[in-house]
């Protein structure tokens, strides 16, 4: 196998040297030494400054979603590889599926990360780097859109988490199935990819909150975050898609105010519209609250973020009908 793969790196666990007498971060052309030959992939190497994964900006998420994007559609990449920390690896890698379009089926879009420094012991990055630049070039993933490569496995950027920060199975897609594995050099499928998500329009809106909820909660505290400047509000709230009761008069005003509220829950959730939950569930549909469409939250705030590219809360209602 041959292919063309732009590696850009953004430093981070992968990067670090931790415990040698002259610590330091690797840049992505010192990432690529550490790898054995014969991988069949020329490797274009590129370095982004970005913050801790822990404090990934949304300017930076979209930075990199953008440099993936071109570099397949307008610079002739077979794929794409982006190196980040675990941490928020699967907030960025679904903004980059979300935003990919016709970029999906030009090539993989393939992002991983490490728990290990790179002078660790038994460190995983190298292995996760060399999976990810065989993957990326595969024809296997075009069409996929963005994916994780992790311990040698592929998860759709939509389903992925990470569930462990103590070893190097550090993320799942549970109880959605992995989408493949790395094995002998090439991308090997075992599942479907979940469906291409809607066309992102607009420019993104990076100021968009994020708010755990808990019962008897005060909606001053919603209400601030718009105060503040938030253009939406995601509430993480519980079981299929509840909120306290105390928020609703605020997600009514915030709706005549034209910012959408989107709610997601701490659970697992079926991928569908808060109104049609059965009776009982999902009451704050009534006063004008969005379905995540089973998101989680984190996730649902990035989908958020894409979705106010195209208007107000009625394009965001319309568009998270379609995802």
């Amino acid at each position: 196998m041959t292919g063309r793969v732009l590696l850009v790196a953004t430093g981070d666990v992968m990067a670090y040297a931790r415990h040698t007498g002259r610590p330091g971060l690797a840049t992505a052309a010192g990432l690529l030494a550490t790898l054995p030959d014969g991988l069949g992939v020329e490797v274009v190497t590129e370095d982004v400054q970005a913050e801790p994964s822990w404090d990934t900006s949304p300017s930076t998420m979209l930075r990199l979603a953008r440099r993936a994007r071109s570099a397949l559609l307008d610079e002739g990449f077979d794929g794409v590889v982006v190196t980040h920390g675990l941490d928020t690896i699967e907030e960025t890698a679904f903004l980059t599926d979300l935003m990919a379009g016709p970029a999906a089926t030009r090539g993989g879009i393939v992002l991983t990360g490490a728990v290990r420094a790179l002078d660790e012991l038994s460190s995983d990055g190298p292995r996760n780097l060399a999976s990810s630049l065989v993957a990326a070039a595969d024809p296997a993933l075009r069409g996929v859109g963005a994916v994780v490569c992790a311990d040698d496995e592929l998860h759709a950027a939509r389903w992925v988490t990470m569930s462990d920060a103590t070893g190097v199975r550090a993320m799942s897609s549970a109880p959605a199935p992995i989408l493949g594995r790395v094995v002998d050099g090439r991308a090997e499928p075992t599942a479907p990819p979940p469906p291409r998500p809607p066309a992102a329009r607009g420019e993104p809106e990076s100021h968009v909150a994020l708010i755990k909820t808990y019962p008897e909660m005060d909606p001053v505290l919603l209400t601030a975050v718009v105060d503040a400047g938030a253009r939406g509000v995601v509430l993480e709230g519980t079981g299929a898609g509840n909120v306290p009761i105390t928020l609703y008069a605020a997600i009514a005003e915030l709706t005549e105010w034209d910012i959408p509220v989107v709610v997601a829950s701490r659970c697992r959730t079926r991928p569908v519209a808060l109104e049609d939950l059965p009776p009982g569930l999902g009451l704050a549909a009534k006063v004008g609250a969005i379905g995540a469409r089973g998101l989680a939250a984190a996730k649902a705030r990035v989908a958020l973020m894409v979705a106010l590219g195209g208007g107000g809360r009625q394009a965001v209602q319309d568009w998270f009908a379609r995802l």
